[in-house]
């Protein structure tokens, strides 16, 4: 009698936790940008801020450009006007030094500025535009290759200085560079089995070096240590479009989900 009451209490219970609804977060709807009378925002595909509270927007208008705001959302400068690296926008982060990373999907670069706004360093290399004939269309994108990209997608970093990079919609893999731009590694292809993607869209780093990884189209987020080796996959998201993580010792990860529109 005493296993039957404990088990119709659990029963009983079960349905109470299971319709508890996701807290509400509080946001504001009111446009905090003020943007000079002539420029006009196309799709926002990067926001992020620096250690002053400065917004920094990338975005994808008649071209790409890279805007910064102070913390009251006014307009200070564009960074890298006609910059050759800048094709189709796709995040801007800042590091624990304030400088400013583009990754640029169009143009295959991830772009390090320094906080003056100038740059200092290039991974990756754009497509030369050359005349003549265009290339016939490929069925399956080509065999992935150090030193380049192919639709990259994000950039984080660990406390060493090294980069890891989401790369992304037409590679299959994660990338980790030096502090100094060489290439050191990496892993994944095109796939399902843990450590293999599917359009590797946000990557994040967490204090003790572990390397997050949005899978998108494979629905889960897949968990590496510093070298690439797989430790754990999660997979109770939808589509995890971004991947953040809070900064401090009790730290919190953040994604986007897009497929049931979630945080």
């Amino acid at each position: 009698m005493r296993n039957l009451v404990i088990a119709l209490t659990m029963l009983s219970a079960f349905p109470v936790f299971a319709q508890q609804a996701p807290p509400e977060i509080p946001y504001d709807a009111v446009n905090p940008l003020t943007l000079p009378p002539d420029l006009n925002l196309g799709e926002a595909a990067g926001v992020a801020l620096n250690s002053k509270g400065h917004i920094f927007v990338y975005h994808r208008g008649g071209h790409t450009q890279l805007l910064e705001f102070d913390a009251n959302g006014k307009f200070i400068r564009e960074i890298g006007k006609d910059l050759y690296g800048f094709a189709f926008a796709h995040v801007v982060r800042i590091d624990k030094d304030d400088n400013i990373w583009c990754v640029d999907e169009g143009s295959n670069m991830v772009i390090e500025f320094n906080p003056e706004g100038h740059v200092i360093m290039l991974i990756g290399r754009k497509p030369e535009s050359v005349e003549g004939a265009p290339a016939a269309p490929r069925a399956e994108p080509p065999p992935a290759r150090d030193n380049l990209f192919n639709r990259p997608t994000d950039v984080a970093w660990d406390a060493a200085g090294n980069s890891y990079i989401s790369d992304g919609y037409a590679n299959s893999r994660v990338a980790k560079v030096d502090k100094d731009g060489a290439w050191v590694k990496s892993w994944g292809k095109r796939g399902t089995a843990p450590g293999e993607f599917h359009t590797v869209h946000s990557i994040a780093v967490d204090a003790s070096g572990k390397v997050y990884v949005g899978d998108r189209e494979n629905r889960r987020i897949q968990i590496f240590d510093s070298n690439g080796e797989f430790l754990k996959q999660w997979t109770n998201v939808g589509a995890p479009w971004a991947v953040c993580i809070t900064p401090g010792p009790k730290q919190v990860l953040y994604t986007s989900d897009s497929v049931p529109g979630r945080i």
